[in-house]
């Protein structure tokens, strides 16, 4: 039987970030994966292969109803795409990235173990795959398992016509009509993925909003500029049933009058959140609590009930965000090793990589108002950008909350082309504690969508944008 210092269950974002990261501070390690291949849901079903079809997605989209204004005339006739060509090079990227976790487990000397992981006690893990059984002693352990897709009690996902976004990711054929349960970062990805290759689109949310998490500025354009482009949303919609005939799926939900509507299309993604992997573990045995939500009980150094275990990611209370697990996997083993990591969790961002994109970092608008702080804020719109008018992505808008006495930023949101890449200025702002004025006095590029940063800043500090 082996013996490591650090054994990690799941090899998703948060698993496989920690064992390096405990290989690199000169440990020996192992790592568990049940699948046949590294990289957990973000990398295999989840953010890589979602990001590769919005690319695809949008390059179609962008030629075919967007070249004309650009003085590139093609014939809309003969503008086709290949389904099965962008699922290829979906997985193609998803093959590559594999690899690259492949190579940088063997340059770190982790041990890979496949198969399902299960705690004997507290120092002995029996892992079982289709070929064979093992065991493996460890000192440490770090359960970094994921989660996976949340349904509803009365939804039989059928994996066929029901779906949930692993089966959405790899569709043989466009929807005619894709009806989505859930107005979140899942349910707003695919479907613009689909609406933008021929579906109709029928989004129904529960809360009165989409995004109802991020700020509601943000909800409010973002639902703006998907209804323009086609897509239907009815909010305050709580389902009741989902029925599937033959190739017809039929959902009933009551609106906010109480009143039953029923929608109908040969497709239903079912995108209400997903819930932590702690099922089959053997937690039980060795005495790792769990809360009613199924999520692993942690202190401040993510240590669980059992001293000597440790746990990381959506397994934990927290967003389900892979840059989080990630952060929480390097300051597990930096803590293992006699360090004192910290994180700020007010300073994840969190990301809805739709058309336009969606940034977030800090507190609300709504969260502040519930605190009873005192705050001003500072908009600016990217239509009055020259580079959001040079590349035509006018739509969005940059929002800093700051509070009223010290300035100090408390919040950026951010809709709009590249938010995902422009919100690391607000997360590196906020880390050191910037005021508004701070933010403002930074010389930006011209052109460049991040000078939206620095006027809403100006608007923040002393209301003084120079371009509005």
């Amino acid at each position: 039987m082996k013996h490591y210092e650090i054994v990690v269950i799941g090899s998703g974002p948060g698993g496989y970030v920690a064992a390096i990261r405990c290989a690199q501070l000169g440990k020996k390690v192992a790592i568990i994966e049940r699948y046949a291949t590294l990289g957990g849901t973000c990398l295999n079903v989840g953010c890589i292969p979602s990001k590769a079809l919005l690319d695809s997605s949008h390059h179609y989209d962008h030629l075919k109803n967007h070249s004309q204004q650009h003085g590139i005339n093609v014939d809309k006739a003969f503008i086709k795409f290949d389904l099965n060509q962008m699922m290829n090079r979906k997985n193609d990227v998803v093959d590559k990235t594999i690899g690259g976790i492949n190579y940088l487990m063997k340059k770190n000397k982790i041990d890979v173990y496949y198969g399902h992981g299960s705690f004997n006690d507290s120092n002995l893990i029996e892992i079982k795959s289709l070929e064979k059984e093992d065991k493996i002693s460890f000192n440490k352990a770090i359960i970094a398992t994921g989660s996976k897709p949340n349904t509803l009690p009365f939804i039989k996902v059928d994996k066929e016509r029901i779906i949930t976004s692993t089966e959405a990711l790899a569709l043989k054929e466009i929807p005619k009509h894709l009806m989505i349960i859930g107005g979140g970062v899942i349910g707003l990805e695919l479907g613009q993925v689909y609406h933008r290759l021929g579906s109709q689109v029928s989004i129904i949310e529960y809360e009165d909003r989409i995004i109802s998490s991020m700020d509601s500025d943000m909800s409010k354009e973002l639902t703006r500029v998907f209804k323009k482009s086609g897509i239907n949303f009815y909010v305050s919609h709580q389902v009741t049933s989902v029925n599937r005939h033959q190739e017809i799926v039929t959902v009933q939900a009551k609106n906010n009058q109480g009143e039953s509507e029923s929608f109908e299309g040969d497709y239903c993604l079912v995108s209400v959140g997903r819930k932590p992997y702690t099922e089959n573990l053997g937690l039980e045995k060795v005495g790792v609590e769990v809360n009613d939500f199924g999520q692993i009980r942690v202190d401040s150094h993510l240590q669980t009930s059992v001293s000597n275990i440790y746990a990381i990611g959506d397994v934990i209370q927290g967003a389900m965000l892979a840059h989080k697990a990630e952060e929480e996997g390097i300051l597990v083993a930096e803590y293992l090793s006699g360090q004192k990591p910290h994180i700020d969790y007010n300073l994840i961002p969190n990301v809805i990589y739709s058309w336009p994109e969606v940034a977030s970092v800090g507190k609300t608008e709504d969260q502040i108002k519930q605190i009873g702080q005192d705050y001003k804020v500072g908009k600016f719109p990217m239509r009055a950008l020259g580079r959001a008018r040079a590349s035509g992505d006018i739509d969005g808008l940059v929002k800093i909350i700051a509070d009223k006495q010290t300035d100090q930023v408390l919040g950026v949101h951010i809709i709009g082309a590249r938010a995902s890449d422009i919100i690391a200025e607000a997360v590196v702002a906020m880390e050191f504690q910037a005021s508004a004025e701070d933010i403002a006095r930074i010389s930006h590029a011209h052109p460049t969508f991040t000078e939206a940063v620095k006027e809403a800043a100006l608007s923040a500090s002393e209301n003084r944008p120079i371009h509005l």
